[in-house]
């Protein structure tokens, strides 16, 4: 019989700053649902403060890899040898929350070459803030260190030399980052990406069309990865499937960006409009609105104006959790049609949670997720024009639109709770933990 005893896991994730990050939501879920199955889970911030919806888990852990720090160790060599005082004054939690606002306006075309350094781990820029990552992780003995993406593999070879755990690394979305860069930064970065994974022992990627992209794009062996879907806090998510709301509302939760598809979707709304099948529709859009995404918000509104359709329209961006899910529930239909490979979208298991039905473009995790919870439709990718067929379908059809919302809603209860992750993470790094204390 497998050891069932409870785990020391630690949890690395690095914070977005102001702006709301799917992945450190899901990690802090996720720290909370395996401390309330007895486990003793410590979640580790970096760069910066963690914006979440729910209580912080990582309240009291300092912050690793400070953000200033970083910057400055990556521009000036003189710095990477600064004295202790000034380093530990720019880490301080004032500051970085006030470097939460600068960051948010960074892309990753400006990020090449920290991007490398940070890949390099104990080689690169910032090996000062590995040393006093591994110092610390040696008071906290873990059973195993779990990071949040593979953009921290350079961790790993440092953290199993010398605390002589196992290291698991998620898969959340990381090729869009890398693709992003300038080249040569872009090819330079992927190289070293797949070097340095070979120093993790497993990676977990929330679904099968990301783990089997991950796996070509970082040369691993296909049992190097696992599929372990993202999972969700259901707390408040527990009213019942409603009917399709009146007046109808087409509804959008995700960042606020071209990438998640935001324009196309107003595209799919206007030309619903203009055919006017479906009476007093309306459009609310809601989810992480960071500076760098107020330009198109901006320029979305205009359009919206001068087609006299901005009166139809809301957007809340940035809600606390209680005030999302009760969007959530005030919509008829819910799409976000991202234009990029999307590695899973918990956003879709959010919507589903609350009885609504969604329409998904034909293409990456969506497939899966439409598969397994049975919520929804899926239309061609990238044009606005299926789009609003399908979403027109639902809207024209409460009944189909209801059964859809049901069924998704009872699907996400039984498969993608985060309870249902938490165990399975248990069970990975036990796996993990044997095979690593066996070789």
């Amino acid at each position: 019989m497998a050891d069932q005893a409870p785990l020391r896991i630690v949890q690395v994730t690095p914070g977005a700053g102001k702006m709301f990050c799917g992945a450190c939501l899901r990690d802090n879920a996720l720290v909370t649902a395996l401390r309330r199955l007895g486990h003793e889970a410590v979640m580790v911030p970096l760069y910066l403060p963690l914006t979440l919806d729910e209580e912080d888990q990582s309240a009291g852990t300092p912050i690793f890899f400070s953000g200033i720090n970083v910057y400055l160790e990556q521009q000036s060599a003189l710095f990477r040898h600064a004295p202790a005082w000034l380093h530990q004054a720019l880490a301080s939690t004032t500051l970085l929350k006030w470097a939460s606002g600068a960051a948010s306006k960074t892309s990753a075309a400006d990020l090449g070459g920290m991007t490398i350094s940070m890949l390099r781990g104990e080689e690169g820029n910032q090996a000062r803030e590995l040393e006093e990552l591994i110092g610390w992780l040696r008071t906290e003995k873990p059973d195993a260190v779990s990071l949040s993406n593979a953009l921290l593999v350079g961790m790993a070879r440092r953290i199993k030399a010398e605390l002589r755990v196992p290291v698991l690394c998620s898969l959340q979305g990381e090729d869009w980052f890398l693709d992003a860069l300038p080249s040569p930064d872009r090819e330079q970065a992927w190289q070293i990406a797949a070097e340095r994974a070979g120093d993790v022992d497993i990676f977990i990627s929330p679904s099968r069309y990301f783990g089997d992209l991950m796996q070509r794009r970082l040369k691993l062996a296909p049992d190097r990865v696992r599929v372990l879907p993202n999972g969700l806090n259901l707390d408040g998510y527990d009213a019942p499937a409603q009917a399709v709301a009146q007046p109808p509302v087409l509804g959008y939760f995700a960042r606020m960006c071209r990438e998640k598809g935001l324009d196309t979707l107003v595209n799919a709304f206007i030309l619903l409009k203009q055919r006017g099948k479906v009476a007093n529709l309306k459009l609310r859009i809601g989810g992480s609105c960071g500076p760098a995404d107020q330009p198109l918000v901006d320029e979305l509104r205009a359009r919206l104006q001068v087609r006299g359709l901005l009166n139809d329209v809301e957007f809340h961006p940035n809600p606390t959790r209680a005030a999302k899910q009760a969007f959530l529930r005030s919509l008829s239909v819910f799409s976000v049609p991202a234009l990029y490979g999307e590695a899973f979208g918990l956003y879709i298991i959010e919507a589903l949670a609350c009885g609504v039905p969604v329409v998904l473009p034909n293409h990456a995790a969506f497939p899966e997720l439409i598969a397994a919870t049975g919520g929804g439709l899926l239309c061609a990718p990238g044009d606005e024009a299926p789009l609003a067929d399908d979403i027109e379908s639902l809207l024209l059809d409460p009944r189909r639109a209801r059964s859809l919302g049901e069924a998704g809603q009872k699907a996400v209860r039984e498969q993608f709770s985060i309870e249902t992750m938490a165990r399975r993470m248990a069970d990975l790094c036990r796996e993990v933990r044997g095979s690593v204390s066996g070789s």
